[in-house]
C-alpha cells in the first residue's frame, strides 16, 4: 500500500458498459479509463468478477468506489432495474436474479473478491460527488440508460430516491420517458425537449440551488433547451462518474457500514 493517500479504483457500473479507472487522491486519472459492454445475464457474483477483470488492467489501487444502478442502503441492494434482466434494459426480468440481487452485500461481495475496502453507492450519488461544491441544495440527474437521481444539502448526501421510476406520463416512468431508447426514437429535438419538461416538473418538488445534468446523454441536449432552463442549470462530464470515486468517500451522509473492509488490509 501507498504510504501516502490511497488510490481509488472507480467504477461506473451502467446498463450498456462499465467503466473504470484509477484515481489519485486529488481525483485525477492515473490511467485512461477501461471500458467494457455490461454482461448479461448479470448475477452479483459476474458483477464482481468483471470488476476484478477491469482492475487487473489498471495499475494497483487501495480502495475501491462502485457506482450502480438502483436503490443501494449501506452497500446493500434494494432494488436495481437492469441487472435482473435476461439480456439488459428492456428485457425480460428472471425471478432468479431478481432474488439474488435483492438484499444482495454488493459491497461485501466486491471487497472479499479485491481484497480491498468498498463503497458503493447509486451510480448518479457517485456522479454527485465527482460535481456538487458543497453550497445549498444541489440536485444531480443524470441522463444516460435511463435518469438517475441524487440529492445534496450542503454537500450532504440525502437518502437516495428513486425518482426514475415515478410515473410521468401516460404510465411512462420518467426512466423511460427520457431514456436511451427514446431519444433515438424521438431525436434530439423532441427528446430534449422532454428533458426540459422533466426539469421544469421537479422544479417544484425540489428548488434546487443549483441542478447538474451529467450522464453520457446529457451532452445531447439542445443548447436551445439549456438556454431555456436558464443560469441554476449546469451540464457536467460524463467522467464524473469515475472521478466522484474519491470525494464519494468525503461526503458527509456516508456512514462507516456503508464501506466493506479495512484501508491496510
Amino acid at each position: 500500500m501507498s504510504h501516502g493517500e490511497p488510490y481509488t479504483l472507480g467504477v461506473d457500473c451502467g446498463g450498456s458498459g462499465i467503466k473504470a479507472s484509477v484515481l489519485d487522491s486529488g481525483g485525477g486519472l492515473t490511467a485512461p479509463p477501461v471500458r467494457i459492454h455490461t454482461p448479461y445475464p448479470l448475477p452479483p457474483e459476474r458483477l464482481a468478477e468483471t470488476i476484478a477483470q477491469l482492475a487487473a488492467d489498471l495499475p494497483p489501487a487501495q480502495r475501491v468506489t462502485v457506482g450502480m444502478p438502483g436503490m443501494i442502503r449501506h452497500g446493500v441492494v434494494v432494488a436495481t432495474p437492469h441487472y435482473v434482466t435476461r439480456a439488459g434494459p428492456r428485457t425480460p426480468v428472471l425471478p432468479e436474479l431478481a432474488a439474488a440481487w435483492a438484499g444482495c452485500d454488493i459491497s461485501a461481495l466486491i471487497s472479499d473478491r479485491l481484497g480491498l475496502p468498498t463503497l458503493v453507492l447509486n451510480d448518479a450519488e457517485v456522479h454527485g460527488a465527482g460535481v456538487v461544491t458543497g453550497s445549498g441544495v444541489e440536485l444531480v440527474l443524470t441522463l444516460g440508460t435511463g435518469l438517475g437521481a441524487a440529492l445534496f444539502d450542503a454537500g450532504v448526501l440525502a437518502p437516495h430516491l428513486e425518482v426514475s421510476h415515478a410515473p410521468v406520463r401516460r404510465g411512462l416512468t420518467y426512466d423511460i420517458y427520457i431514456g436511451q431508447v427514446e431519444r433515438r426514437r424521438l431525436g434530439v429535438t423532441l427528446w430534449s425537449r422532454r428533458v426540459q419538461r422533466v426539469v421544469e416538473g421537479l422544479w417544484p418538488v425540489v428548488r434546487w440551488d443549483r441542478l447538474y445534468l451529467g450522464g453520457g446523454n446529457a451532452q445531447n441536449v439542445s443548447r436551445s433547451v439549456i438556454d431555456r432552463l436558464g443560469d441554476r442549470v449546469t451540464v457536467v462530464p460524463n467522467q464524473a462518474g469515475i472521478v466522484g470515486g474519491v470525494r464519494a468517500w468525503e461526503l458527509g451522509g456516508i456512514r462507516t457500514t456503508d464501506v466493506r473492509g479495512e484501508l491496510g488490509r
